[in-house]
């Protein structure tokens, strides 16, 4: 048999590992990012800052695809929308997924090797975060919280990146983005809510219960608070708040959509947030060049 069928298997279930063929999570990490490279630089970041953060958003996002499905491996196989993961029906053995988190991760490190010391420093802590996300389902209702925090880091990492510190504006981004994930994962674990009381995996959307879309609604709010108090702290002009009323107007579309907490529902709640995320780097962009 020839090898060139067996190698393409292979590459697939890799694929599937790191979903790569899923680029949803690389667009949820690299909006953030890029509102702060924009914001870091007053316009358009340095070419190779920007191209490392791209680079680094997609391994590094694969990396925590791969971590998880390691972490979640016994688990996979009892819920509906993962049983077909490479590691739940064992395709790929645990020690070729730790082995390619390994090399997505020192693939990534060796491009931001190229930033300044400050950037370098803080990339261990977002490491670190990334492969701490996975097993906080098992520990706490907040794993949502983790996410946040670990796809958000890239927002002070740009702003070390680009100007050398994180501003307190800086910090104000990275809340925004932590509350942010809050709100699309969990709109993402009500998917899963009756799988995961089976099993035992925590989730804001099984601690919140039947209030989960009040919160939510709450959360939305304090995002775009302090999306608002990041726009004063940088002085944005009214295209920019033109970019973030189009959001909240995004925003109330998902608390409509998902008023019977449809699965197929809330996950296209979840999926529509790479378009918000878009429309407020919009803002961010023309506010920028034409202000």
């Amino acid at each position: 048999m020839s090898t060139l069928p067996l190698a393409a298997d292979r590459l697939g279930c890799y694929l599937r590992l790191t979903r790569l063929n899923k680029p949803i999570g690389i667009f949820l990490v690299v909006w953030p990012m890029l509102w702060a490279l924009w914001f870091a630089a007053r316009g358009v970041p340095d070419p190779w800052v920007l191209t490392v953060f791209v680079l680094g958003a997609i391994l590094m996002r694969s990396a925590g695809c791969v971590i998880n499905d390691f972490a979640d491996r016994e688990i996979d196989g009892h819920v509906e929308r993962t049983k077909a993961r490479p590691l739940a029906t064992g395709e790929v053995s645990s020690r070729e997924a730790l082995a390619l988190f390994a090399a997505l991760c020192l693939l990534a490190f060796l491009l931001v090797l190229t930033l300044n010391r400050l950037t370098i420093a803080m990339a261990f802590v977002g490491a670190g975060l990334a492969t701490l996300y996975p097993f906080t389902k098992r520990a706490t209702h907040w794993p949502q919280m983790f996410l946040g925090a670990a796809f958000g880091w890239a927002v002070p990492m740009a702003f070390a990146a680009e100007s050398g510190g994180v501003p307190a504006g800086g910090w104000t981004l990275f809340a925004a983005t932590l509350i942010w994930a809050l709100v699309y994962d969990t709109f993402y674990a009500m998917v899963d809510r009756d799988d995961d009381l089976k099993i035992g995996v925590k989730s804001t959307a099984i601690l919140w219960g039947r209030h989960d879309r009040r919160i939510i609604g709450c959360f939305q709010v304090l995002f775009f608070a302090l999306l608002v108090v990041v726009g004063l702290q940088f002085g944005m002009g009214a295209l920019y708040y033109l970019g973030l009323v189009a959001a909240v107007g995004m925003a109330g579309y998902h608390q409509w959509l998902t008023r019977h907490r449809d699965r197929a529902a809330c996950f296209k709640a979840f999926m529509q947030h790479n378009v918000l995320g878009g429309v407020v780097f919009l803002g961010i962009v023309v506010d920028l060049a034409i202000g």
